[in-house]
Parts: C-alpha cells; structure tokens; sequence
C-alpha cells in the first residue's frame, strides 16, 4: 500500500472575545490524515474527504483520520478535518499548499473562516472573507482549556445569537476588539487582558457554557482572563507564561469533573509529516 500523503492539522480557539467571526490561534493539539492508495472506495460523506475531492481526485484513495480534537467542543474539530483534506489534496497534486488559497477552497464548508484560517496559517490570525493575515506566532497568554464532557453544536450556538445587539453593546465591543488586535500584534499582556470581553456573543451563549461565568466570577492564579472557545462550551483561561502550571493545578482542583488542558498556542498550522 503506497502511502501518498501524511499530514496533521491543528485545533483552534476563535473569537478570542470581540474578535468574533474573525479572530482565531491555532492550538498545540493535532489530528492526522494519512493517504493512501487503494481499491475501496472513499467515504465521500466525511468532510475532510470532501475537502480532499476540492482540490485533488479521491478515486482510488484511501483516508485514515486520527481524531485527538474533542468534537462539538468549540476546539475547531471540523476545521482541523477540513484543513487536512485540503492540506493533502495540494500535497498530491503537487501544488503549493498556500494557506489563503485553501481557505477559499474550504469556507463553503467549514460556514466561517475564523478557526480554518488559524488551522491553515497557524499562530494567531484574523480573516475577513478569505483574506487571512497572521498576526503573532504566539498570543501573549498561555491557553488552558477546559473542556466539559457536554457538547455544543455550532448551528444551536448560532440560534442563540439575537438579530440585533444594543449600540452601546457593539460600540464596547468594537472598542474591545481594537485592543485585541493592538495586543496581538505587539505581544501586550495589559492590552490582552483588558481586551477579552465581549457583548455581541458569549453573553447570549454562557447557558451552555457555565464554565465562563464561573472563572470570572473567581479568577485562578495567574489568570488574566478568559474566553469561551468558539461556539463553547469549552472555555479558555489565558494564563501568565510564568503561572501557568499554578493556574491548571487551581483549575483542576476546583473542576474535578472537567478535561483541562495545558495548551499552546501553535506557530505552525496544517503540514505534512
């Protein structure tokens, strides 16, 4: 059996807070693809499948996921799927793997480029339409994850968004998302930590994320605060560099029932192994 392609993609965390739809990291967590050539026939109902059949032909392939991503979590699942699809279609056709030319491949798919971008480009970046542009290899705080044993479809978190939001709610957080963005870019924990509030989103979103109430009303050592991750209901603690294994330590003790994660922000999104 010839083996054609090897890749992995990472998992994501989007919005960031204000960044909403437009602001993802790509995580230091990974599912695998391997190619290869066969006689069976490709499931053409999965979707890294289908964004493989985008770029390149799926007859006479053969495609083994390894799946490390928590699904319905908010951690980007979908979108890592979708980037090794395209990842290991441009590998076999033997084309450049350019992380904006895949996102046009793959929006239509994924329904929004946010955490796509970031599981494509890697690092920290925004995306408007299928521009990217990449910001930071790092964020300025280290992620923690902690990931309930529920799950959240992204489709029911976007019901819960209401039509219209106050101006005094948009108008904060346009001011928030500024500041994100200010923060990103010059690696500013004072400007990180004072940006990760949001109205136009988590507020209509923490029923099915009680997590995010719960460490902003008690910050653990270390933090500087937290985000819900996506669609949640996973939600990441952003600790100080320094505190962060005091912070998870904090955050395990008082969450026994919860998976959390001492993550990295990735500098590389999607490649071949």
């Amino acid at each position: 059996m010839t083996v054609l392609a090897r890749v992995r993609a990472p998992a994501g965390t989007a919005n960031l807070g204000p960044g909403f739809d437009c602001a993802a990291a790509a995580l230091d967590l990974w599912n695998e693809l391997e190619v290869s050539e066969s006689d069976s026939e490709a499931d053409l109902d999965h979707l890294g499948v289908q964004a493989y059949a985008r770029i390149a032909s799926t007859e006479g392939k053969r495609f083994s996921f390894t799946d490390r991503i928590p699904r319905e979590r908010g951690l980007g699942s979908s979108a890592a799927i979708i980037a090794l699809g395209l990842v290991a279609g441009a590998l076999v056709e033997g084309r450049d793997a350019d992380p904006q030319e895949l996102l046009a491949e793959g929006i239509e798919l994924e329904g929004h480029g946010d955490n796509l971008a970031a599981a494509l480009a890697g690092g920290v970046c925004l995306t408007w339409g299928t521009r990217i542009a990449r910001l930071a290899d790092r964020a300025p705080a280290l992620p923690i994850a902690l990931v309930p044993d529920s799950t959240v479809s992204t489709v029911a978190a976007r019901a819960a968004l209401p039509a219209t939001v106050a101006h005094g709610d948009a108008a904060f957080t346009a001011a928030r998302a500024v500041l994100l963005g200010a923060a990103l870019a010059s690696g500013s924990v004072e400007l990180f930590a004072e940006a990760l509030d949001d109205r136009l989103h988590e507020p209509y979103r923490k029923a099915g994320a009680p997590l995010l109430e719960a460490v902003r009303e008690r910050p653990p050592t270390g933090a500087i605060g937290a985000t819900l991750s996506g669609s949640g209901p996973t939600v990441i603690v952003w600790a100080r560099p320094d505190a962060a294994q005091a912070c998870a330590d904090e955050l395990s003790r008082r969450h026994p029932d919860v998976r959390v994660l001492t993550l990295a922000v990735s500098s590389q999104g999607a490649h071949a192994l």
